[in-house]
């Protein structure tokens, strides 16, 4: 269960504070997928950051699991984010010195059982069209192949939650689709909690929850 409560975020300015998150709420269980719409520097990747632990909320509270990720130490904290939160942003963030798979690798090695998860990374590879890549380096794949690697790193330690910060924003038509297709798969599996912020009406509305943030709150899309 995610539990998003009466989240706000001030940014300290010259003229006074800044308002990004004014009161957010927003309630998921595992299963359900949103969309979060909105034009830039409205607060769409802020409120993605306070909700997966990586900015601290002015006021208000996160519950992931139970747990209130910002009530954590920073060691505890990180242990958190890498078992229980998947993170899929705009720039796959890849490692060019190391291959694919080795990507794929990079948040199990804090992991104290990894017997298993050379496997679960070749599957994941497998499921999003890269069997034949896993020995690649990054610099020889196009921007939608990239993006794929990132989407099965961001699944590796099964999360319960998964947070993506515009996934097809750099990508063309036929790579976003394919990368929607994907994450709509991701939902239907039933497994995880998915929330998008995008840009895009078109991968919005593929989303069986959609939310504009505007005015420092979300409102269901269409409202």
């Amino acid at each position: 269960m995610l539990e998003i409560s009466d989240v706000h975020k001030q940014y300290p300015t010259p003229r006074g504070p800044l308002t990004v998150l004014a009161g957010v709420s927003l309630s998921m269980k595992r299963g359900e997928a949103a969309a979060i719409m909105g034009p830039s520097g409205v607060g769409k990747s802020t409120l993605l950051y306070i909700v997966g632990g990586l900015e601290t909320p002015t006021s208000g509270r996160v519950i992931l699991d139970g747990n209130d990720p910002h009530r954590l130490g920073e060691k505890e904290l990180a242990e958190f984010r890498n078992r229980k939160i998947g993170f899929l942003f705009q720039d796959h963030c890849l490692l060019p010195q190391c291959s694919v798979l080795e990507n794929v690798l990079v948040p199990t090695l804090v992991a104290n059982d990894r017997s298993a998860l050379p496997e679960r990374a070749r599957e994941l590879l497998y499921r999003m069209g890269l069997g034949e890549r896993l020995e690649h380096r990054p610099s020889e794949l196009s921007g939608g192949e990239k993006q794929r690697v990132a989407l099965a790193r961001a699944l590796i330690r099964r999360p319960l939650l998964l947070l993506c910060d515009e996934p097809t924003g750099n990508l063309d038509e036929a790579s976003a689709a394919l990368v929607a297709d994907l994450l709509l798969d991701i939902y239907r599996s039933r497994d995880t909690i998915l929330v998008v912020v995008t840009h895009s009406r078109d991968l919005a509305a593929r989303f069986p929850a959609r939310y504009d943030l505007r005015h420092a709150n979300l409102h269901p899309a269409g409202t």
